[in-house]
């Protein structure tokens, strides 16, 4: 690969907005590749810019990276992914992320109900005991 191919992590963090260490992260979960140098350098394929975007776009959904890493080992290897890959794939996630919408629609109108009544009560507060499920055991962490 010609050295105008690649970037150093250096320069793929400039690039993705990555911190060197979260792409070093990346790296040793197998979500992202580089090649290494005879000095022990990495190199990244131009194409892991694509693939750090993808990454960064997940999780910012809200998925696991054990989710991403999911997803990006049904895309051929050395390969960036591409419009129609990140429609199939989001395609599959939009449940989980619809469900994930509606638990903080949920929150978001049980903190209201919760500013607007004023109990401070940590047995009956929906917030710290939602859906008052433990009520009758007490308040705080009761499972443990």
């Amino acid at each position: 690969m010609p050295p105008t191919a690649t970037l150093t992590i250096g320069e793929l963090a400039a690039r993705s907005g990555a911190a060197p260490s979260a792409l070093r992260y990346y790296e040793s979960r197998g979500l992202i590749s580089s090649e290494r140098t005879a000095g022990n350098q990495r190199r990244y394929p131009r194409a892991m810019l694509r693939r750090v975007a993808f990454i960064r776009t997940a999780q910012r959904v809200g998925l696991s990276l054990e989710e991403i890493a999911e997803a990006l080992a049904g895309l051929p290897e050395g390969r960036a992914p591409a419009r129609a890959d990140w429609a199939r794939l989001s395609a599959t996630w939009r449940p989980r992320i619809d469900a994930q919408i509606a638990r903080l629609e949920r929150l978001r109108d049980k903190l209201d109900g919760c500013i607007g009544c004023g109990c401070l009560s940590l047995d009956r507060c929906a917030l710290s005991n939602p859906d008052d499920e433990v009520a009758a055991r007490g308040p705080g962490a009761v499972f443990l």
